[in-house]
């Protein structure tokens, strides 16, 4: 059996999943149905909770643009897809933080969201060796906390969708080069 070092095992991920793009394109859908969700004439409360209710659709977003894009899902064969699957799962722990704003702060929840979202794409710079991510983890959640002290919170959900149609066309470009 071949020993890959690490960053051949780094390259695989990059090409084999295609930088984590069938990810980010979901979340542009997500993104869109956040923003629907606040432009509505829902209470704050119900905005918040149907916020959350929209990260649900992004495996199965994923998983559909995966098939689309030709993207390997799962990668089984390469052992840093388990470090991406902790990457992921990481984000988990600091949406307690976003759960905790929804009914402290619940105004500025779809902000704390964003930063967390933004925030957790750091590690998968490394993953990836993508400068998009890494610029992007930190100019999010930046630029959610601007955004989210500014403007009305719905502005965010617009941004947040041109930021990730720009990550995503960044993405194809990095996969391309």
């Amino acid at each position: 059996m071949k020993q890959f070092t690490l960053d051949e095992l780094q390259k695989d991920c990059s090409v084999k999943q295609k930088k984590g793009l069938h990810f980010i394109v979901s979340s542009v859908f997500i993104w869109a149905v956040i923003l629907v969700v606040h432009l509505s004439s829902l209470d704050i409360m119900q905005k918040n909770l149907l916020t959350f209710c929209a990260t649900a659709l992004l495996f199965p977003l994923a998983w559909m643009f995966s098939k689309w894009l030709k993207i390997d899902f799962q990668n089984k064969e390469n052992p840093l897809t388990k470090a991406g699957i902790l990457f992921s799962v990481n984000q988990m722990l600091y949406i307690l933080i976003a759960m905790w704003v929804f009914n402290a702060v619940p105004d500025k929840m779809l902000m704390v969201f964003a930063m967390i979202f933004g925030a957790h794409l750091m590690p998968f710079s490394w993953l990836y060796s993508s400068k998009t991510y890494l610029i992007l983890s930190i100019f999010i959640p930046i630029m959610s906390l601007v955004l989210g002290h500014v403007a009305p919170i719905y502005v965010l959900a617009l941004v947040m969708i041109v930021v990730e149609i720009v990550f995503s066309l960044c993405l194809v470009y990095e996969c391309k080069r």
